[in-house]
């Protein structure tokens, strides 16, 4: 039997193999446990660093939060006191007090706005509603008032306040914020219900006659009172007339609704301030309301008599028919007297007058050495071109071109020469005569010219956007037939702010009437831009007498396509056309209201009852911010 021997030399199974370690591997053993401990170390440092990071985020945020949270709250607190000192001053004007020009007893005293005590101590903002919301304080550190003296107006007193208050608000945390603000609080008190006589410049704008149907007004901003004796008519905004209404003043009318076209021309009447969506829409701004169901302005005759206050200075005295056999007292730069021929004439005198300084027409003033130029003005027969001119290097020489049929004559009046009596020279060619004293208005008391041009009257200054009114002259222009302002017509200086249309401090007595009762006003822009304005109280109205309105007289109208048309004072009319102009801004001018009689001299006036039902009605107070600061306190 065979037998088999295992054989001795067969390798074992690699798996159960020995192996013996190799050189230098011994030193590796446990790295794996070192790498390991320092990942594990470098993300406990970063996850340390986003949880300080984190934390320092909250804390700047929580920080931040406190921070504005206290500056709203000062914010807060500084509306609040303001509001709260219109109030106390409001709720403090007197029941009773002497009317213009008596004193201003109209205006509370700044002892009545204890705001200071009021918020003296910390004030919590969650009351109310507001119960649930962040955490909010308030105190006021500081209030301090000042009377500024008050303006009279027609039939009321306009009372100014200056303020500096100063609040302090806090939050959560212990960060402060501090606000300081100055400004101004004015406040308009209307006497009791009063007829008045009034000159037509009182209104911003005022239409006789606007029956329905007739148009809308053309867009654009308008300051002053405003007053229809018929209805309002307003449009969507359909290009080229794409200007907002823009109303900053009481907008009135007589009848109980308004008429607002739509943009296909269609018409909707409504009570409502407001019509239509969307391209329809028709949304005037009036910023201090649209008054319905007004009483009718009176139109009384007219209290003077424009062509007698060139004769006599006057205009009180004599009818139109007096005033037309009276002419014969003017003479012409020849000395001829009127006989009914084209030319410039004027009143010149050679006798001394009386005692006193009246201006009579028939002899110089007293204080005036012959010869003089008496009575109010010039009167042209027929039509003619006037030119307004400011003379330069001069603050009170106001120089007057007419032209007509190619003869110029050039009248200049300065009420400061001559040692202060006044000089007016009169230039046609070769031919001058330099007079002692200027045109005199008898009812104010003032040097005043009246320019009266029987025919039409076309009228421009020196060029577009130079002043064409001297400081201080007193001027009305007179038109028997239509006024065409071919140019623009300005003040030298401005006695509003544009557009804010606020009183410029310490402006003088400048100020031009554009009148014609027979005509229309008239723009016929020759310049390339196709804008004009013209200053001054416009009225293209005869009180008493209205006209028919059959398209051309008593009313605005325009040769030719005007883009915009701005005023500096305020425009009265009988009627109502329709006239080619985009846009029309008229900036009140706010002496008118302000100072008791303002107006341009000899110019139509109406009775008009102003006031309330009871001895004092204050209007709501307005507030003009002028500086506010912010800084921080701990």
């Amino acid at each position: 039997m065979n037998k088999y021997k295992p054989a001795m030399n067969v390798p074992s199974p690699a798996i159960f193999r020995l192996r013996r370690p190799e050189g230098g591997t011994q030193a590796e053993r446990g790295v794996a446990l070192v790498i390991t401990l320092l990942v594990l170390s470098l993300v406990t440092v970063l996850s340390l660093g986003m949880v300080i990071a984190f934390s320092s985020q909250t804390l700047i945020g929580g920080y931040y939060r406190n921070y504005r949270g206290a500056f709203y709250a000062a914010d807060s607190g500084l509306n609040i006191a303001r509001q709260a000192a219109g109030a106390e001053l409001l709720a403090s004007m007197p029941a009773n007090f002497a009317m213009p020009p008596g004193n201003a007893g109209a205006c509370a005293g700044t002892a009545n706005a204890t705001i200071g005590t009021d918020y003296k101590n910390t004030t919590s903002l969650n009351t109310g509603t507001a119960g649930a919301s962040w955490n909010e304080n308030f105190k006021i550190s500081n209030a301090t008032f000042n009377t500024l003296t008050p303006l009279p107006g027609v039939n009321s007193y306009t009372c100014y306040y200056t303020y500096d208050i100063t609040s302090i608000g806090s939050a959560q945390g212990s960060e402060q914020q501090t606000v300081e603000e100055k400004g101004q609080i004015t406040v308009v008190v209307n006497g009791p219900a009063a007829p008045k006589n009034l000159a037509f410049s009182y209104f911003g704008a005022f239409v006789d006659k606007y029956p329905g149907g007739t148009g809308p007004l053309v867009p654009g901003t308008m300051t002053g009172p405003m007053f229809t004796n018929d209805a309002w008519e307003f449009m969507a905004s359909i290009p080229p007339w794409t200007a907002p209404y823009v109303f900053t003043d009481p907008v009135g009318q007589h009848d109980s609704q308004v008429d607002y076209w739509d943009s296909g021309w269609g018409q909707h009447w409504s009570s409502a301030t407001s019509w239509g969506s969307g391209a329809n829409l028709v949304a005037p701004t009036f910023e201090q309301g649209l008054n319905l169901n007004q009483p009718k302005v009176t139109l009384a005759p007219n209290s003077f008599n424009q062509l007698e206050a060139v004769i006599d200075g006057d205009g009180t005295q004599m009818n139109q028919a007096q005033a037309t056999t009276n002419l014969t007292q003017l003479h012409n730069l020849s000395n001829s007297a009127y006989s009914g021929s084209q030319g410039v004439y004027f009143d010149k005198q050679t006798t001394a007058g009386a005692t006193t300084s009246t201006q009579g027409g028939t002899v110089c003033p007293s204080n005036v050495t012959p010869p003089c130029i008496a009575g109010g003005g010039f009167y042209i027969e027929g039509g003619a071109d006037v030119q307004l001119i400011p003379v330069a290097n001069s603050n009170t020489a106001q120089q007057y071109k007419i032209t007509q049929n190619g003869v110029v004559t050039t009248i200049t009046t300065d009420p400061a020469a001559n040692a202060g009596m006044g000089q007016t020279t009169i230039t046609s060619g070769v031919t001058t005569q330099i007079l002692n004293g200027v045109p005199f208005d008898a009812v104010t008391g003032q040097a005043s010219t009246m320019i009266y041009v029987d025919g039409t009257m076309y009228f421009h200054g020196p060029g577009e956007g130079l002043g064409a009114v001297q400081n201080d002259a007193m001027i009305t222009l007179t038109s028997n037939g239509d006024a065409i302002a071919t140019g623009d017509v300005l003040y030298k200086t401005e006695p509003v702010t544009v557009p804010l249309d606020t009183l410029v401090p310490g402006v003088g007595n400048q100020v031009l009437g554009i009148y014609t009762g027979t005509g229309s006003f008239i723009t016929q822009d020759t310049q390339a831009d196709q804008n004009i304005q013209v200053d001054g109280s416009i009225a293209t109205i005869l009180p008493g007498q209205p006209p028919n309105c059959d398209g051309h007289n008593g009313g605005q109208l325009s040769y030719g396509h005007i883009n915009t048309i701005n005023n500096v004072g305020g425009m009265i009319q009988s009627c109502i056309y329709a006239a080619d102009v985009n846009a029309e801004n008229t900036w009140f001018d706010r002496r008118f209201t302000a100072r008791p009689g303002f107006a341009p001299p000899w110019f139509p006036q109406t009775s008009l009852t102003l006031g309330g039902p009871l001895n004092s009605n204050p209007q709501a107070p307005t507030f003009q911010r002028i500086q506010w600061v912010s800084s921080s306190s701990q």
